[in-house]
C-alpha cells in the first residue's frame, strides 16, 4: 500500500465523524438556528461524507482488493473476540457511495420540503443519525457490528415514520405506523441473531474473512446446520427488505414524510438484506436449498407487490409496493447467485425510485401550497390530474422516472432489469415467467400512474391551484433524473464495468452475456403495458367524478389487489389478534393468581413479624438468652453440616 493509498483510507473514521457532528450540532444549537440553518449543517455534513466515500473508491481503484481498518479491540468475552474493525472493499465501498450520494440530494431536498415544520431541527437529527447507522452497517467487517448498524437504522426507522406523531388516523395514525415498521423488523431479526449464534457456536468468529475462510472446510454443501444459518439469514433480509412475509410494514411506512420514504424505504436502508445476503455470499453457495428459496420469494414478492400497486390510489403507496415489486426482483437475482445483477439494480432503482418519491413529494407539496391540507386528499392520485401543465419539471423528471421503473430503454432500469431477466432465464424458468409477469404489471401501474396525476384536466380545486416547487426541491429531481438516465453504462453488456469492480470482493465469475431475446421481449411487453394504461386511462381522462375504468373490467379481482390480498387481514386475525388474546389473559392471570399470591405473602410476613415483636420486651435477660441460643444454633449448623 502506498502512502497516497493509506491517506486515503486514513480517511475513513471521517466517513461517521461529519454526519455524526452535524447531528450533535443540531441537538446542541438546533433551537437557536433560524429555519434552514439545521438543514444546511445536516446536508453539509451528509456531502462531506460523500467526499470521503469518493476518497475510499479512488483508493481501491488503486488497490480493488480492499483493506480491513481496524481501530480496536470492540467486545472480547471468553473465545468471543469482535474487533471495532470496518471492510473497504468494492461491495462496501459502492454502498458507502450510493447512501451518502442519493443521502445528499435527500438532504437538500428535505431543506424546502420541511421548511417552516416546527419539528425541523429534530428532523435533520434523525437523518443523520440514519446515515451513521447506514453506513456502519455497509462497512462493518463483522456480523456483531453491522447488528449494531442494523438496529440503529431501525430505530431509525421507527423515528423517521413516527416523525408526525400526532398525525393520521384517530390521531395516532403515523405514531402506529412506525410501530408496526419496529415490531415487524424485531420478527427479522431475531433471524439475524440466531443465525449470528450458529456461526460462532460452529466456527469461534463473527468476522467476515474469518467466517468465510472456514465456512469451506467445516460446512459440506447442502448440510442442514448451513441451511438453517442462511435461512436465519434470509429471515433477517426478509424484515429489513420487505419480502413476504415481513412485508406489511412498508406500505404504512408512507405516513413518514415524503424525503424519509426516499431515502429510508427506496434508496438505503430497505435494500439493507440485499447486502446482507450479498455479503454472505460464501455462506449462500453452500447452502443450495438456501439459494433456491431465496429466489423463489424474491419472484413471489416482487409479481404478487405489483399487482397490488395497479389498485392503489394513493401516490406513495403505489410507490411503496413498487418498492417492494423492485426489492424482490434484487433478492431473485441475489438467489440465483446473480449478485452483480442484484447489486446493479439495487443502485439503478435507488437513482429512479428516490427521484420517483421525492418527485411524488414535489406533487405533494405543489397541492398542499395549492390550498389544501388534508393528506390523504392530498396524496389521491383521483383529485389529481391536469399537472402537467402546472408543474412542467416536476411531470418532466417523473416521466423519466417511471420510464426508467417500466424498463424502457435506453434507461438505467432497463439495463438492470433486464440483466436479472436474463439470470432468471437461464437458472430458474418459473422465477423468470415470475418476473417477466411483474416487469408488465409494473409498465403498467406507472403508465397508470402517469395518466391519473400529469395528464387530462385537473379533477379538483386543489388541483387547478397547484404550482411548481422551488428550486431547492427541484435541482435534486433533476440531478437524479439524469442519473436514472445514464445509470445504465455502469455495467452495459459487453463492458460489465460494475461486474468487474465487485468481481473483487463477490468473486470473478461469469459475467451474463447480453439475451437479445429476453431483453426484446421485455421491452414489448413494457410497451403493451404502457398502451394498455394509455387505453384506459389517455383516450378518455377521467372527469371528476368519474370511475376508476380498472375497477369495471377487473371486478372482483380489483378489490383482491386493492386490499392488498388482505394479507394485513391475515396477520391481524391470524397474529395480532391471538397475540393481544393471550396478553389479556396473562394480565388477568397476574391479577388472579400473582397478585393473590403477593397478598398471601404480605400477610404472611405481618403475621410473622406481630410475632417476633412480642419477643422484643427490652429485658437484658431476654437479650442474653437469645443471643446464646442463636450461638448454640450456629454451632449445631456447623458441627453437623
Amino acid at each position: 500500500m502506498d502512502a497516497l493509498q493509506k491517506l486515503m483510507f486514513n480517511f475513513f473514521p471521517l466517513l461517521f465523524l461529519f454526519p455524526l457532528a452535524g447531528l450533535l450540532l443540531n441537538v446542541a444549537n438546533g433551537r437557536f438556528w433560524h429555519k434552514p440553518i439545521a438543514g444546511i449543517i445536516a446536508s453539509s455534513a451528509a456531502g462531506l461524507s460523500f467526499v470521503v466515500a469518493i476518497l475510499q473508491w479512488v483508493a481501491l481503484l488503486r488497490q480493488p482488493d480492499g483493506t480491513v481498518i481496524i481501530l480496536g479491540t470492540w467486545l472480547q468475552v471468553g473465545t468471543l473476540n469482535v474487533p471495532f474493525a470496518f471492510q473497504v472493499d468494492t461491495l462496501s465501498v459502492t454502498m458507502m457511495l450510493v447512501v451518502t450520494g442519493i443521502g445528499t440530494l435527500i438532504h437538500l431536498y428535505a431543506i424546502g420540503y420541511m421548511y417552516g415544520d416546527p419539528g425541523v431541527t429534530r428532523f435533520f437529527v434523525y437523518l443523520n443519525l440514519f446515515l451513521v447507522a447506514m453506513l456502519l452497517l455497509v462497512s462493518a467487517a463483522n456480523y456483531p457490528l453491522l447488528f449494531v448498524g442494523w438496529e440503529g437504522v431501525g430505530l431509525c426507522s421507527y423515528l423517521l415514520i413516527g416523525f408526525w406523531f400526532d398525525r393520521g388516523e384517530g390521531g395516532t395514525g403515523n405514531a402506529n405506523a412506525g410501530r408496526k415498521a419496529f415490531v415487524v423488523n424485531r420478527v427479522g431479526d431475531l433471524g439475524l441473531i440466531l443465525a449470528m449464534g450458529l456461526l460462532f457456536w460452529q466456527l469461534g468468529t463473527l468476522t467476515f474473512d474469518d467466517v468465510f475462510a472456514q465456512a469451506t472446510a467445516v460446512f459440506p454443501v447442502g448440510s442442514p446446520l448451513i441451511v438453517a444459518i442462511t435461512l436465519l439469514l434470509l429471515l433477517g433480509a426478509a424484515g429489513k427488505s420487505a419480502q413476504i412475509p415481513l412485508f406489511i410494514w412498508l406500505p404504512d411506512a408512507m405516513a413518514g414524510p415524503t424525503p424519509v420514504s426516499a431515502l429510508i424505504h427506496a434508496a438505503t436502508m430497505v435494500t439493507a438484506g440485499i447486502y446482507l445476503i450479498a455479503r454472505s455470499h460464501v455462506l449462500f453457495a453452500l447452502a443450495p436449498v438456501s439459494q433456491t428459496a431465496v429466489s423463489l420469494i424474491g419472484a413471489s414478492t416482487a409479481l404478487l407487490a405489483a399487482t397490488i400497486a395497479t389498485a392503489q390510489f394513493d401516490i406513495k403507496r403505489v410507490l411503496a409496493y413498487s418498492t417492494i415489486s423492485q426489492l424482490g426482483f434484487m433478492v431473485a437475482a441475489i438467489g440465483m447467485g446473480a449478485y452483480v445483477a442484484g447489486i446493479f439494480h439495487l443502485i439503478t432503482h435507488a437513482f429512479f425510485k428516490a427521484l420517483l418519491f421525492l418527485a411524488a413529494g414535489s406533487v405533494i407539496h405543489g397541492l398542499e401550497h395549492g390550498g389544501h391540507s388534508d393528506p390523504v386528499t392530498l396524496q389521491d392520485m383521483g383529485q389529481m390530474g391536469g399537472l402537467r401543465q402546472r408543474m412542467p419539471i416536476t411531470f418532466a423528471v417523473y416521466l423519466v422516472g417511471a420510464l426508467a421503473l417500466a424498463g424502457i430503454p435506453p434507461l438505467a432500469g432497463f439495463f438492470s432489469k433486464d440483466e436479472i431477466l436474463a439470470a432468471a432465464w437461464q437458472a430458474n424458468r418459473a422465477v423468470y415467467i415470475m418476473l417477466t409477469l411483474a416487469a408488465f404489471a409494473t409498465a403498467f401501474y406507472m403508465g397508470r400512474q402517469v395518466w391519473l396525476v400529469f395528464m387530462g384536466e385537473a379533477r379538483s380545486e386543489t388541483a387547478v391551484s397547484a404550482h411548481e416547487s422551488p428550486p431547492i426541491m427541484t435541482i435534486p429531481l433533476l440531478i437524479l433524473a439524469a442519473l436514472a438516465i445514464v445509470g445504465g453504462g455502469l455495467n452495459l453488456p459487453g463492458v460489465h464495468t460494475l461486474g468487474h469492480w465487485l468481481g473483487h470482493t463477490l468473486g470473478h465469475g461469469e459475467l451474463l452475456s447480453f439475451n437479445a431475446t429476453v431483453a426484446l421481449t421485455a421491452t414489448l411487453l413494457a410497451l403493451l403495458a404502457v398502451g394498455l394504461a394509455y387505453w384506459l386511462y389517455g383516450r378518455h381522462p377521467l372527469g371528476a367524478a368519474a370511475t376508476d375504468p380498472l375497477t369495471q373490467r377487473l371486478g372482483p379481482l380489483f378489490v383482491l389487489f386493492n386490499q392488498g390480498w388482505w394479507v394485513n387481514e391475515m396477520v391481524e386475525w391470524g397474529i395480532k389478534r391471538p397475540f393481544c388474546h393471550l396478553s389479556t389473559v396473562l394480565a388477568h392471570s397476574d391479577e388472579a393468581i400473582f397478585a393473590w399470591a403477593e397478598r398471601q405473602l404480605v400477610h404472611t410476613v405481618q403475621r410473622g413479624t406481630a410475632v417476633l415483636r412480642r419477643t422484643q420486651t427490652g429485658q437484658l435477660n431476654w437479650n442474653v438468652a437469645g443471643i446464646i441460643v442463636g450461638l448454640l444454633l450456629i454451632w449445631l449448623l456447623l458441627r453437623f453440616s
